[in-house]
């Protein structure tokens, strides 16, 4: 379980509020890709369950604008062993194009390096653009190509459609390099 909270230029990064659960709506009513599909929400009140479920993991983080406190997004860190992690984000899309994306997996990578990371990671379904170009312009190197390798949503049929994944990676020492620590 990680406690977190961290303030970028423009960005809070904290653990979740009740106040978030609009936020959250916004962003999981019609899931954007579809590794997100399972997390789909119906309703706002649903919303407010699963922000206290999401408070309780530890692993989930609200990204929020500095100025006003509002979601505008998440960033999860799911520690793996010792000293690696794997991480994702989900932002709301009415916020892209801004960079808020970067910064907030930035300032994230950053903390769990300082803290114990030698590892960090990523997948990215191979049709996620948007997340494959934030891997590499996090540093990050695509390690490998997974040929239909997960199944988010199901065919007319009812049979599940499989997605081919990358996964992006990176080292604490590359990461320490190209950020000249």
């Amino acid at each position: 379980m990680i406690s977190l909270m961290i303030q970028t230029d423009r960005l809070l990064i904290r653990e979740y509020d009740k106040k978030d659960a609009a936020g959250l709506y916004e962003i999981l009513k019609n899931p954007p890709v579809h590794c997100f599909m399972d997390e789909k929400l119906n309703s706002l009140e649903e919303a407010e369950r699963v922000i206290l479920e999401k408070g309780r993991q530890g692993e989930r983080f609200a990204v929020c604008l500095a100025e006003t406190d509002d979601l505008i997004g998440e960033l999860f860190a799911d520690k793996e062993g010792e000293d690696t992690y794997s991480i994702g984000w989900n932002f709301n899309l009415k916020f892209g194009k801004k960079g808020y994306a970067a910064e907030a997996a930035r300032a994230m990578m950053d903390a769990l390096f300082c803290a114990d990371a030698r590892r960090i990671y990523a997948y990215a379904e191979e049709d996620n653009l948007a997340s494959r170009r934030l891997c590499e312009k996090l540093g990050m190197r695509q390690e490998g190509l997974f040929l239909e390798f997960i199944s988010f949503v199901k065919g007319e049929d009812g049979a599940p459609i499989y997605e081919n994944t990358c996964q992006y990676a990176i080292l604490k020492r590359e990461w320490e390099q190209a950020n000249k620590k």
